[in-house]
Formats: structure tokens, sequence, C-alpha cells
């Protein structure tokens, strides 16, 4: 009798202790959210130290990549570090970069315990920063948390695997799969909750790519106008082989003030390039497709991965999506859907593509879908 109250009571100490993990790493997740599209070249990482169940020392990725998210929750920690347990996204660095390694700084404050959500597969890491944890005497537990630290990471280790960045595609289709229409006339495909949503999703991406179709267009500024985050506006990139984005556009206008790199042909005419450059833009040579116009999408990804982008929201147009979508470059698709028609002679969604492409391709599931005022958001990933 006396062993099975021990044993009800361990079983229910454990269970306590399992969720408060849970609960200690949700909070990490979340922390390391807010540095989304703000820390690339780095992971948007977070952190959180606890003593004795109680929270002593929160940190997150800061903008531009530093301070890494372990040395910011620890200098907030202070001597309370000492026996204490460190949560965290990702498993901390254990090389020289710009910052010494984040693992030296846990060692050093005396953390007695680390719950890593994933290990990183940047080489110079890929469990040795686990590994010397361990090596001081420290406890590591790593997978709790796994599957959605590999979901906010997933640009990071894109960028490594695979030298390209993270691909999330948005579209905005009517009740008849039309994203405008004909002649490029404005009409409002979605209503206020989606626009915002959209908006929110810019402010979270490292950049923001269209074709040069859509800027002649439309002229957008492609920045994020949600009160109090127009700081955190991504970098615009522009697909455009022969240079014929207009000086006077509002990209080229507001260069100085949120970046724009204009991704173009390797034979693009110099005197243009120039010119863009003294506006404050960068032009980006890559290889031109032999096939057919346009860039080549493998090697525009590769040039931004080489700049540092983890996380590419592509926004426009037809031709730009469904390019990226039969080229098998799209990792996440955020398809939001308006109550209203179109019309026969409208511009498709995937231009010669139809949209089942997407929704019944065996490549994509479902991971979400929310009504979003009349319209609705089905979020798509690659399986």
């Amino acid at each position: 009798m006396i062993f099975r109250i021990l044993e009800d009571q361990y079983g229910q100490k454990l269970r306590e202790s399992k969720a408060a993990d849970q609960r200690f790493m949700q909070l990490a997740l979340a922390l390391g959210r807010r540095g989304l599209g703000r820390t690339w070249p780095n992971p948007a990482v977070g952190a959180v130290v606890v003593n004795d169940g109680v929270i002593v020392g929160r940190g997150w990725t800061q903008p531009g990549g530093r301070p890494h998210a372990e040395p910011e929750a620890l200098k907030r920690t202070g001597e309370a570090a000492r026996g204490a347990t460190l949560y965290v996204t990702l498993e901390p660095c254990s090389h020289f970069g710009k910052s010494p390694p984040c693992v030296d700084a846990v060692i050093a404050s005396g953390i007695a315990r680390v719950v890593s959500a994933i290990e990183d597969p940047n080489p110079e890491v890929a469990g040795q920063g686990h590994a010397k944890l361990r090596a001081a005497g420290i406890t590591v537990d790593v997978g709790l948390g796994a599957q959605e630290a590999a979901r906010d990471h997933a640009g990071h280790f894109r960028r490594i695997r695979d030298k390209r960045p993270y691909v999330i595609l948005k579209l905005a289709v009517s009740a008849d799969e039309m994203i405008g229409a004909a002649g490029h006339k404005p009409v409002a495909i979605t209503g206020e909750a989606a626009r915002t949503r959209v908006h929110l999703l810019r402010a979270q991406s490292d950049a923001i790519l269209v074709g040069i179709g859509t800027v002649l267009a439309d002229d957008p500024h492609l920045t994020c106008r949600l009160p109090g985050m127009e700081a955190r506006s991504p970098v615009r990139v522009v697909l455009d082989r022969a240079l014929r984005l207009p000086g006077t556009s509002n990209l080229v206008q507001s260069a100085r003030q949120t970046p724009l790199w204009v991704m173009t042909s390797d034979l693009a005419a110099a005197p243009a390039a120039m010119k863009l450059g003294a506006a404050g833009a960068q032009a980006v040579r890559v290889p031109a497709t032999a096939k057919r116009p346009g860039l080549d999408l493998p090697a525009v990804l590769n040039a931004l991965s080489d700049k540092g982008i983890t996380r590419l929201m592509v926004e426009g147009g037809s031709r730009v999506a469904s390019s990226f979508v039969a080229g098998g470059l799209v990792d996440e698709i955020w398809l939001f859907r308006g109550p209203d028609k179109v019309g026969a002679d409208g511009i498709p969604a995937l231009d010669a593509l139809p949209l089942s492409a997407i929704t019944g391709s065996p490549a994509f599931r479902t991971r979400a879908s929310e009504p979003l005022g009349n319209d609705t958001l089905t979020v798509y990933e690659r399986v």
C-alpha cells in the first residue's frame, strides 16, 4: 500500500513537471516569434530561465540577429540563473561567429538544466552545443516543442540545408479563383481583416517578392502598414530581367527608407543598374532562363540566401506565382478566398495552372483554416 501511494505521488509530480516544461517551452516559442522577419540571417530564437518554478529571465534574438536569445535572457536573470533551467527553442550555438558561443555563456551562468526544442542543422553546431553542455555537467533534454520549433525555424533550416529561403506564397482569390480584373483594373478581392493578416505576414517575413508586371500595373509600396509596425517592413524584391523598373515608382522613391533589391539578368544594361544604385536600390544580377522569358528562380533564391534571407514572401502576380509552384519552390501557401466573383475575363490565380495545382496537389496538406470576416484563409504546407 505504501509503495502504491509513493508511486502515485511520484507519477503526479512527474506529470506536473512535464506540464511545467510544456508551459515554459510554449512561452519560449512565443518569445522567439517576436523576432520573425527581423533577425536574418540568424534564426529567431526564444529563451526562458526558470528557477524553482518561477520565471527569472526571458530573452529573444534581437534585430539583426544578435545578441542571441540565450545571453539576452541570462543578462536579465543575473545570479538567479544558478541552479536554474533554461528553455530554448533551438540548440545553443557552440562556435565563434560575430559573437562568442552561447554555450559558454550558459555554462558560466551556473544553469543546471537546458531544455532545447530542436538540434541546429548548421554544421558548425549540429549537436556540438548540446554535447558541450553535457560535458560541463549540465542536464540537457532535447525534443520538447520540436514540431513548432521546426516550423518557426523553417527559414533557417531551409537556408542551411538547401541554400535558399523558405518560400511562403500568398494568394488572394475571388470566388471564381481570379486574382484581378481584366486589364489589371483595381478590384477588392478580400476585406479589411484579410488585408491586416497580410500585413502581419509581411512583418514576419525577411523579404517580399513580386514581378515587374505587378509593379508596372499597381505601383505598390510593399511595406507593412500596421500601426506601430511600419519599421518592420521587409526587404522589397522585384524580378526585373530587363531593368524596366521606373525611377518614379513608389518602390524606387522609398528605397532609402526600406531596402529594395532588383533581381535582374547578368546581361542587363549597366546604366540602368547605376541609376537604381544612385536612388538607393540595389541591382542583383542572376542568370536568365534560356527557354522562356524571365530569371532563373533557383538562382534568384540562391542569391537571396547568400544575402541572408531566410523567409521569403511571394506576393505577385499570377505568372510569378505559377512559376514558383511549377518549379516546386513553394514551401507554404496562404490562400485567402473572397466571397465575390470577378468574371471569366479576370486574371487567373496561377496563370495557365489551375488552382488545384495547390489545393488538390499531394505535395501540399492543409495546416489551418479560419474565417476572416467574409473571407476565409487556408494555409497549406509542403508535405
